[in-house]
């Protein structure tokens, strides 16, 4: 690979794998203008030999462990096509240096195309009292479209003193919108007792060392019997034997994910044998408006990194 063209350095860029192959192709597309940038794709048993000779890497269904970060040795910034960096060792990157994002929902359509997933998954169990835990980019706009139908919305965050990390004018003066959505707020310590209420819980939670099997025995127990779980984020957020222990007592009403505990997901898996369970295959985020737009934002940082120019568009987590 060549380091310049006309005298430019190549800022290079890695996708992990032949996985969701519109993302790269249509930052290849948004940067045909700008040969100075080199797109590729790189086989996911071959990313950690070649890591080594790119600046920005895009990490999709791969694992990013303290191995292979250790051999990013021109790495500048690994980020997530999309928002989930559970597979990313963000201290591992913070000891070396390199910056690791996502790219927040709200701006590239799809926040919205997964609330449009989980009222896909309610429309047709739909009841009068959803609790969205982890009232976030998704779940403010689960909430703008539930409303209509007269639903009354139980929302936890960590913290309710700003409703996102990055500022977007579109959102900043939302506050008061944001207070008309939520008719009940509460924190995580809260979920126990707001479960309790709702005929509908959504998980819109981030997969994290605290929130890793959140929705337990104790959790599911808590919820009224008959109750409905949407889970549109990640799958380890539920704890599998829970979730199967109260479909069979019928404790829990009905079961509809868009993730699940092993993606690919197992078609063999017994599960599948409730009638009252929806598994769709994590497309809830995937369509062409929010792939271009974060292939958009892919290549902006890309220029921006080759420029030396602060990075926009997405949300830094270390």
């Amino acid at each position: 690979m060549s380091s310049k063209v006309d005298d430019k350095p190549i800022t290079r860029v890695l996708f992990c794998g032949p996985h969701f192959p519109a993302s790269q192709n249509y930052t290849r597309q948004y940067l045909e203008k700008y040969p100075f940038i080199q797109v590729d794709e790189v086989a996911l048993k071959d990313v950690p030999d070649h890591i080594g000779s790119y600046h920005l890497c895009v990490v999709l269904n791969m694992r990013i462990d303290s191995n292979v970060i250790s051999r990013a040795n021109q790495m500048k910034l690994i980020m997530q096509f999309g928002v989930g960096l559970e597979g990313v060792d963000v201290d591992a990157a913070t000891r070396l240096g390199i910056k690791v994002a996502r790219i927040p929902g709200d701006a590239t359509g799809n926040a919205a195309s997964c609330a449009e997933m989980a009222i896909y998954l309610i429309l047709g169990l739909l009841r009068e009292q959803v609790f969205v835990m982890g009232f976030g980019n998704i779940g403010i706009a689960l909430a703008k479209v539930l409303k209509p139908f007269g639903v009354k919305i139980i929302a936890t965050k960590r913290s309710w003193a700003t409703y996102l990390q990055v500022p977007v004018p579109k959102v900043q003066t939302q506050n008061e919108v944001v207070d008309k959505l939520v008719d009940k707020k509460g924190r995580h310590g809260d979920i126990y007792e707001l479960a309790s209420y709702a005929d509908i819980v959504v998980c819109c939670l981030s997969l994290t060392k605290e929130t890793i099997g959140v929705v337990n025995k104790s959790f599911i127990s808590s919820m009224k019997k008959g109750a409905l779980l949407i889970n549109i984020a990640r799958g380890g957020l539920l704890d599998y034997e829970a979730v199967v222990h109260h479909l069979e007592s019928e404790h829990l009403g009905g079961l509809g994910i868009d993730v699940a505990w092993t993606e690919p997901f197992d078609p063999d898996d017994p599960i599948l044998t409730f009638k009252n369970v929806i598994i769709t295959p994590h497309v809830a985020g995937i369509t062409e408006h929010s792939f271009r737009s974060m292939a958009k934002v892919v290549g902006d940082v890309a220029l921006q990194l080759h420029a030396g120019t602060p990075l926009t568009g997405i949300e830094l987590v270390n």
